[in-house]
């Protein structure tokens, strides 16, 4: 059997790492003093553990709701003797300067952090303590950890980060960082002299400055017979830069792409590519996106070139003549004039928007650092799901669920990454995708509706989540998804759209599952909220979708759970079902929901008191010649008043409407219908009908349920053949068989079902569809 896309298990190592970390006190650790979480003194940890557990505690930060930070756990990892950190990526305003000090004592070899703005001068003094070791560094995005608070020591609060931090710190300094070959600066503030700052790495082999402010580039000499890649993202090009880069002889990666071509003031010419391919002779790599030919020529937003491994020198030329011409000449549907320019290289790796390649490339090469391109190249996906095909559909998941945790809080990934996922997960590619992938998508989608309160992002996850098998494939995260919608249903005015979307999905969450569930549900206030919304389309006079699904899902969540039927008896539950009532008389399907609900409720016994009023006795009693929906609503609303009838003449304190009266109309609702109707409803159990049998007190009631049991076996019996013999329905008709009370029509139809149940068992072939 061909596997499907994300089939792959996840590594015994994965799950062992989160099992741990979800569970810290019961494995490798143990509570200190105040409660401070300790490694256990018979715990050794080699490097390669140590640094999945540190870099998974960070992405479980990121990606899991229900997982708290754990005060303390980079404590755990301040002993080299125990533990040993050798590379690690931390991400955003979870790190402090207090996590790196706890792991100063480690021989870090790569220490990534990325967007760390709490991070501050302090932390410059621990990057000193890793300064023997430490031979690839990334601080992208981190905004303030060159500074200090202005007026305070280094050890002020950190907590503290409302006041302006700019005061830059003039005492670190990179000397004694003598492994170092990576660094990663981007986005350095402009106060810093950059300069100064690297004249201690005469070592450096790979250097990012995106977005840095250099005023004399030519420093970047000092590392013209060394460097290898230099990233140069969003530096306004000037002649000076563009000469010293031209003397960088060992350069194979090159990035001189802009965000923004409209920004730029320099002019990008074919001689200055030209100068760059063959000044730079060990060059595999080159970004001229986002840049403005000067005649013209626009080089696409995220196109690399990628030039060829095998050549050793790669020239740009003004025409078609060489041998081995770049078969990606032509790499976007932007307006280009690319046939301009021929890259004579017979291999290329390009991102662009021309093709699902390209644009796959262009999300993997810019997810982690420039998200601006990330979600352009996401749109372009989105395009090609939506219109074409998708067929690297494993790829594509991936990578757009990693731009969506990547990126949780930007709006524009947001949008673009949700809008993506619903398409990429709906029919047409959902055969190819497996459980596990499926999960991904779900837990990536729940992230964006918990940190990201905006309208179209949440209609695109609400979307997005219509494309799952519910509740089954959304049971592993069935608390949260419904605390998520029950909150998006939370504001009066909600938009249109998503509200109808949200309760549709409110509803079929609740259908079909255990009562467990249900009463789990029924405590976040699932009732409240979908009678608030009844009362508000009342007020707006509307009867549409959101009424008709809400009455529906109350209906669902009601289905023998006590406690929630209660809570719509308390929430005025009764006195909006007549005012619905009135207000829409002819709306048939909201009177089969509204009916079948009261049905749920008629059920409880200690809560049966509450419908026995002149009122409602009146409105049920009515409702018995209703034709609405074929027979439901007048099914139901006999099913209401024959669990009513059930606790017996003594309990009808009621002069009017008399009891007999009620009866005889309820006998004449029954013998009108037909028999053969085939019954919009589901029942998982028959335990209510079933009580109904054995007893004298109510005849009719006695005799509606035969009629339901004869129905729904007559119609459906490969479905409630089986149901009513497991339940022991067959010995309690046998009973009604018995009893005097039983009137003869209910015996004739008791045997009926008896007789159904027992062809069944010879032959189980359902032949009735």
């Amino acid at each position: 059997m061909a596997s499907k896309a994300g089939d792959d298990p996840d590594s015994l190592m994965s799950l062992c790492s989160v099992f741990c970390l979800k569970n810290l006190r019961r494995t490798m650790c143990f509570s200190g003093e105040q409660n401070r979480l300790q490694l256990r003194p018979d715990v050794f940890l080699p490097g390669e553990i140590c640094d999945r557990l540190v870099n998974e505690y960070m992405d479980l930060l990121h990606t899991d709701s229900d997982f708290e930070p754990q005060d303390g756990f980079f404590q755990l990892f301040s002993e080299p003797r125990s533990t040993r950190l050798t590379r690690l990526q931390l991400r955003e305003d979870l790190v402090r300067d207090r996590d790196l000090e706890a792991i100063g004592k480690q021989d870090l070899m790569e220490l990534h952090l990325t967007c760390c703005n709490r991070l501050t001068a302090r932390s410059l003094r621990t990057l000193c303590s890793f300064k023997h070791s430490l031979r690839s560094l990334s601080v992208f995005g981190c905004s303030s950890i060159f500074f200090r608070k202005s007026g305070a020591p280094l050890a002020y609060d950190e907590e503290d980060l409302e006041e302006q931090r700019h005061t830059v710190d003039l005492d670190f300094s990179f000397q004694g960082f003598n492994r170092l070959r990576l660094l990663n600066l981007g986005g350095l503030r402009a106060e810093l002299d950059v300069e100064t700052l690297l004249r201690p790495l005469p070592a450096l082999t790979s250097l990012d400055l995106s977005s840095v402010h250099l005023p004399r580039p030519a420093f970047l000499t000092q590392w013209s017979e060394r460097l290898a890649s230099l990233v140069l993202y969003n530096l306004e090009l000037t002649e000076e830069l563009i000469h010293t880069v031209l003397q960088m002889s060992r350069l194979r990666h090159l990035d001189i792409s802009r965000e923004n071509q409209r920004t730029s003031k320099f002019k990008m010419t074919r001689k200055i590519l030209s100068s760059i391919v063959q000044s730079l002779v060990d060059l595999v790599s080159l970004d001229i996106s986002g840049h403005i030919m000067l005649d013209n020529c626009t080089v696409p937003a995220y196109c690399i070139h990628s030039l060829s491994h095998t050549h050793t020198h790669a020239t740009l030329s003004h025409t078609h003549t060489h041998t081995h011409t770049c078969s990606h000449t032509r790499n976007t549907l932007s307006h280009t004039h690319t046939h301009t320019h021929t890259l004579t290289c017979s291999h290329t790796h390009v991102t662009g928007s021309k093709n699902e390649d390209q644009i796959l490339n262009a999300i993997e090469a810019y997810t982690d650092q420039r998200p601006e391109l990330a979600h352009r190249a996401i749109n372009q996906l989105f395009d090609i799901a939506r219109i074409q095909h998708c067929s690297q559909l494993l790829r594509a998941l991936q990578l757009v669920i990693a731009a969506l945790k990547t990126h949780k809080y930007d709006k524009s990934i947001q949008v673009t990454g949700s809008a993506a996922l619903f398409y990429l997960t709906n029919t047409e590619y959902r055969s190819d995708q497996s459980i596990r992938l499926r999960r991904q998508v779900i837990q990536v989608v729940l992230n964006g509706m918990e940190h990201y309160q905006e309208v179209t992002v949440q209609r695109n996850c609400c979307l997005t989540l219509c494309n799952f098998s519910i509740p089954e494939e959304l049971e592993f995260q069935y608390h949260r998804v419904n605390l998520l919608l029950l909150k998006i249903l939370e504001p009066a005015r909600q938009d249109e759209s998503i509200q109808r979307i949200a309760v549709h999905l409110c509803n079929a969450l609740v259908c079909q599952v255990d009562n467990d569930h249900k009463e789990a549900v029924g405590k976040m206030g699932f009732v409240k909220t979908m009678l608030n919304l009844i009362q508000k389309k009342l007020q707006d006079g509307m009867c549409d979708q959101v009424m008709e699904f809400s009455w529906s899902a109350l209906w669902n969540i009601t289905d023998e759970t006590p406690d929630n039927c209660q809570m719509f008896l308390e929430c005025n539950g009764m006195n909006l079902f007549l005012d619905c009532l009135k207000e829409f008389p002819d709306k048939q399907e909201l009177h089969r929901n509204m009916l079948g609900l009261l049905g749920n409720v008629a059920e409880v016994k200690a809560l049966r008191p509450q419908l026995l009023t002149k009122q409602f006795i009146t409105v049920f009693s009515e409702l018995l010649d209703s034709k609405a929906d074929g027979i439901e609503v007048s099914y139901n609303a006999c099913g209401v008043l024959s669990h009513i009838m059930f606790d017996g003449p003594e309990v009808w304190t009621m002069e009017e409407p008399r009891r007999t009266h009620v009866m005889d109309t309820m006998w004449a609702a029954i013998q009108s219908w037909d028999v053969t109707s085939r019954r919009n409803i589901n029942y998982r159990s028959f335990e209510p009908i079933l009580r109904l049998l054995p007893q004298s007190g109510a005849p009719v009631s006695q005799h509606w349920a035969t009629w339901a049991l004869y129905n729904l076996v007559s119609v459906y019996p490969g479905k409630y053949c089986p149901l009513l013999i497991k339940e022991g329905g067959v010995i309690l008709l046998q009973k009604v068989l018995e009893l005097e009370s039983s009137h003869q029509e209910t015996k004739d139809m008791a045997r009926k079902v008896m007789e159904q149940c027992e062809n069944f068992k010879e032959d189980p072939m359902d032949t009735s569809r």
